[in-house]
């Protein structure tokens, strides 16, 4: 199954977080942060949202800083992803 989203819509897949600090130390699974940097897969097609032209900015596969709780989780033949709107992303991650 594909997801297509819509209007100014982002479908993300989140990378997985580090296991270990900078040091080395190994984090327990409750001391992991939520990751914030994301995979785009699909990208809605922008145009009229709100009464206001929407320009889509991001193309699949770029990586991209979000807001902590941005979005809604959504699961797809057993794969996590996340839709949220362009406005919710933060950076793109270069």
């Amino acid at each position: 199954m594909q997801i297509k989203p819509l209007a100014d819509r982002v479908v993300i897949k989140m990378v997985e977080a580090e296991e270990t600090t900078k040091s080395g130390i190994i984090l327990a699974g409750s001391a992991k942060e939520k990751p914030q940097i994301a995979e785009i897969v699909a990208v809605g097609p922008g145009g009229v949202v709100d009464g206001k032209e929407v320009t889509m900015h991001v193309k699949v596969g770029d990586r991209v800083l979000i807001s902590r709780y941005a979005g809604n989780e959504v699961k797809v033949d057993g794969i996590e992803y996340t839709i949220l709107r362009q406005d919710d992303i933060l950076a793109i991650v270069e």
